[in-house]
């Protein structure tokens, strides 16, 4: 894990139905919707201040850890998150149906 990736806090947006970065005061977001208990990830956004530094997979990957800890699912509809478990098939297993 990098050491940006430690000190970054992952933020639970709710109200707005996305997971946030908030990195040198611009913003990473996963934008979801719930079907039933299952999260869907629609989209994936990183502030173009933010680009080339990784910070797509650290917020995929804290995602992940996150949902997997309270034991959701997810289905990606989302090409950057499809992309992310194709790299790292290890995450299949909160898929939900798979």
């Amino acid at each position: 894990m990098s050491e940006l990736n430690k000190e970054i806090p992952l933020i639970i947006n709710g109200d707005a139905n996305r997971f946030e970065l908030h990195i040198d005061g611009h913003l990473a977001v996963i934008e979801y919707s719930m079907k039933g208990d299952v999260f869907v990830l629609l989209h994936t956004e990183v502030d173009k201040a933010l680009e080339g530094r990784g910070i797509a997979a650290i917020l995929t990957e804290k995602t992940f850890h996150h949902l997997e800890s309270i034991g959701a699912k997810i289905i990606p509809l989302c090409p950057y998150i499809v992309g992310y478990l194709k790299k790292h098939p290890e995450w299949m297993r909160i898929v939900q149906n798979h």
